[in-house]
């Protein structure tokens, strides 16, 4: 990984340097995520921001297909991707995440998600998004975070 980088508006985050996410960002700071995924993002070349990991044995459930946990903390990681503009350096929260679930992710998928900020410019911003394993829908969400100051 090399060293922190905003050049992509990615505040604190490293910069994947070999696999199949070669050149996508993360945030290494959660351990909680970092385990869970890692999951990673990029800016695209229409200013949007695409998260995304690659769906392993040890995200599925007892029934063979991805845990429904896994996706949601996936959301969660994909709100604050999506909103690396509206948010800056700010430090924020999640204040809420809703998740409709749509199809299961099979073992091996590429998992994606985006979306778009629906309401920011306050310490309020609200996000929805897809996500998607190969490309059909996984779960469709919407989530609200909250900026705070650094005490």
């Amino acid at each position: 990984m090399s060293d922190t980088s905003t050049e992509y508006g990615f505040a604190n985050a490293a910069q994947c340097q070999d696999g199949e996410f070669a050149g996508w960002y993360h945030w290494n700071h959660d351990p909680y995520e970092t385990r869970s995924g890692p999951f990673f993002m990029r800016r695209e070349d229409d200013g949007t921001y695409l998260s995304a990991f690659r769906a392993e044995d040890r995200h599925m459930n007892g029934a063979g297909f991805m845990h429904g946990g896994c996706l949601l903390t996936f959301a969660d990681f994909a709100l604050f991707a999506i909103a690396t503009d509206e948010l800056g350096d700010s430090n924020a929260v999640t204040m809420n995440l809703s998740g409709d679930f749509l199809g299961a992710v099979q073992p091996g998928a590429l998992v994606e998600a985006r979306g778009e900020v629906t309401r920011g410019g306050g310490k309020t911003i609200f996000v929805r998004g897809l996500i998607t394993g190969d490309g059909e829908p996984a779960l469709s969400f919407t989530g609200i975070i909250r900026r705070f100051s650094k005490r």
